[in-house]
């Protein structure tokens, strides 16, 4: 397979709807450009009144199955179930209910409730037919009131070590359903009193080294399957560009200080926090040459009919530019095939 065939497979997307159409855009995407992930919704945000793709377990596995058959390759099916207030799979849609990290991480070293947790949620994801699961959080309960980690309940603890240990526990429950995990946001979003879905988040002023513990503690005991960039602004780290545009953030401190050699994805890329400050072509062509391996475009907060080639001709131009190297992509390419390797194929 070409290099410009195989750019496709650096993308996940989501999609509005519960079942798939042949004349929609994400079975476009898959068959003709290698999409190489998709991301689950319960509510579709640019459109309430639009079904979103999750209904009920047997519409999900459904749904999932239908993804696979459209491609000979792994397809990477994403969805954020922490549990708490940040779950796709809900009660009201006859999944099992979860409790939130803080609820687990109250429990302090005993971890107890958070593997039958983990458990539970993922064999239920493993059920339906989802492979990868965007939690835990890792980021440190370091500001309580923070609107989208400390003040929604999605740390486990202030405490590193605890954190560090409660994640290990849910990573490890999800592989022995064959479920990847993704920890995020790095480098920490706990200190920040922001939300980077709705604008600029600077954290520069209350992040402290003490964040990247978690981190380090996990990714010693060869805990991490994907790590999740947070698009937050950190002049210590970079004067000039959020995490997920950094290279000295990804390239420099994830990979070299910290030595993790696996997938790196994005936050969602259509952000506030990314789309007010950046064009789509720089921000695309940015985040890889940064070290961002996989991009998410949750296609939730706004819906774009052709996000997919886009994002594909933006790195084209980019390669043909010099703003992103080919040795760059190829290196992208290579730890997602690995990562999917891993998976393997299973189509009902």
């Amino acid at each position: 397979m070409d290099l410009s065939r195989r750019i496709g497979s650096l993308l996940i997307l989501g999609f509005p709807g519960p079942v798939l159409g042949q004349e929609m855009e994400i079975c476009r995407d898959i068959f003709d450009f290698n999409l190489g992930g998709v991301i689950l919704f319960n509510r579709c945000l640019h459109t309430p009144a639009q079904p979103a793709n999750i209904i009920s377990p047997t519409q999900l596995n459904e749904l999932c199955s239908s993804l696979q058959k459209l491609t000979d390759t792994t397809l990477l099916i994403g969805v954020d179930q922490e549990g708490g207030k940040v779950r796709r799979l809900r009660p009201e849609a006859g999944f099992a209910d979860s409790c939130s990290a803080r609820q687990l991480g109250i429990t302090g070293e005993r971890t107890s409730l958070t593997n039958i947790e983990a458990e539970t949620t993922a064999a239920m994801l493993a059920m339906v037919g989802i492979n990868c699961n965007f939690a835990p959080v890792v980021d440190l309960l370091s500001n309580p009131s923070n609107p989208v980690i400390g003040g929604i309940d999605r740390s486990f603890s202030e405490d590193p070590m605890v954190v560090a240990r409660h994640a290990a526990v849910w990573i490890e429950a999800h592989r022995g359903k064959g479920v990847l995990s993704c920890i995020k946001h790095f480098p920490g979003h706990g200190s920040s009193a922001a939300d980077s879905h709705l604008g600029f988040v600077d954290v520069s002023d209350s992040w402290q080294p003490l964040e990247l513990e978690p981190y380090r503690l996990l990714l010693g005991e060869d805990r991490v399957d994907l790590v999740m960039t947070g698009h937050l602004f950190n002049r210590q780290l970079d004067p000039d560009h959020p995490a997920t545009l950094s290279a000295a953030i990804i390239d420099g401190l994830l990979r070299s200080d910290l030595g993790y050699e696996g997938v790196v994805v994005s936050d969602d890329m259509q952000m506030k926090a990314i789309t007010d400050h950046y064009s789509f072509e720089e921000a695309v062509c940015r985040s890889l040459a940064a070290g961002v391996d996989m991009l998410v475009f949750g296609n939730n907060l706004d819906y774009g009919r052709d996000i997919c080639p886009r994002a594909i001709r933006a790195i084209e131009n980019g390669l043909d530019r010099g703003t992103l190297s080919e040795t760059r992509l190829r290196e992208a390419l290579g730890r997602v095939e690995h990562l999917k390797q891993r998976l393997g194929k299973n189509h009902d």
